[in-house]
C-alpha cells in the first residue's frame, strides 16, 4: 500500500517537473529569440546612423560649393533625423539587452538540462521520492535566481520561440540525426527486422 501511494506521489511529482521543463524550454528558446531580434534592430539602426551620417556630409559639402540653400535644408532635415536616431538609441542599447538575453539563454539552458535529467533519472526509478522533492526544489530555487536579473521578453520573441520549438522542431532530434552526430560506439542500432 505504502508503494503504491509512493509510485502515485511520483507520477505527480513527474508531472509537475515536466510542465516546469516545458516552461523552462519556452523560456530558454524566447531569450535567444529575443536576443536575436536585438541585434537585428541593433544592425538596422546602426547602418541608417552610418548612412544619414554619410549622405548628410555629402549633401553640407555639397552646399559649400553647389546650390547652398536646398542642400542646407536637407543637410538639415538629414542631420535632425540622424540627432532623433541617435537620442533614441542613447538609451536603449540594443547590444547590450541581447548580451542580456545570451546570457540570460545560457543559464536557463543549464537548468533546463538539468531538469531533463532529473525526468530521466524519475524514468529510471532509483531516486527516492524525496531525494526528487529536493532536486525539484533547487531547481525552482535557482531559476527564481536567473529570473530575478534576466531581461524581460516580449510577445515577438515568445512568437518565434513558439514557431522555432512548434515548427521548426528545435529542440527534437530523429535517431538517424542522433546517430550521425554521435561517435559509433554510442549510436543505436535500427531494430532488425524479424
Amino acid at each position: 500500500m505504502e508503494q503504491d501511494s509512493q509510485r502515485e506521489s511520483l507520477e505527480v511529482l513527474d508531472s509537475q517537473i515536466r510542465e516546469a521543463y516545458g516552461r523552462v524550454v519556452y523560456t530558454h528558446k524566447t531569450h535567444e529569440k529575443c536576443a536575436e531580434v536585438c541585434l537585428y534592430w541593433q544592425r538596422i539602426i546602426k547602418n541608417v546612423q552610418i548612412w544619414l551620417s554619410a549622405i548628410t556630409s555629402g549633401v553640407l559639402i555639397y552646399a559649400i560649393w553647389g546650390d547652398t540653400k536646398v542642400a542646407t535644408i536637407i543637410g538639415a532635415v538629414l542631420s535632425t533625423i540622424f540627432a532623433i536616431v541617435t537620442a533614441y538609441t542613447k538609451d536603449y542599447d540594443f547590444g547590450t539587452i541581447a548580451e542580456k538575453h545570451r546570457e540570460t539563454a545560457i543559464e536557463i539552458w543549464a537548468l533546463r538540462e538539468s531538469y531533463l535529467s532529473l525526468i530521466a533519472d524519475i524514468q529510471i526509478g532509483d531516486l527516492p521520492l524525496e531525494d526528487v522533492r529536493q532536486k525539484r526544489d533547487h531547481l525552482v530555487a535557482s531559476l527564481k535566481t536567473v529570473y530575478k536579473g534576466c531581461p524581460a521578453t516580449d510577445a515577438k520573441g515568445y512568437l518565434l520561440a513558439q514557431k522555432a520549438l512548434k515548427d521548426a522542431e528545435d529542440m527534437t532530434f530523429s535517431q538517424d540525426e542522433l546517430n550521425k552526430i554521435l561517435p559509433e560506439a554510442l549510436r543505436k542500432k535500427p531494430p532488425k527486422d524479424s
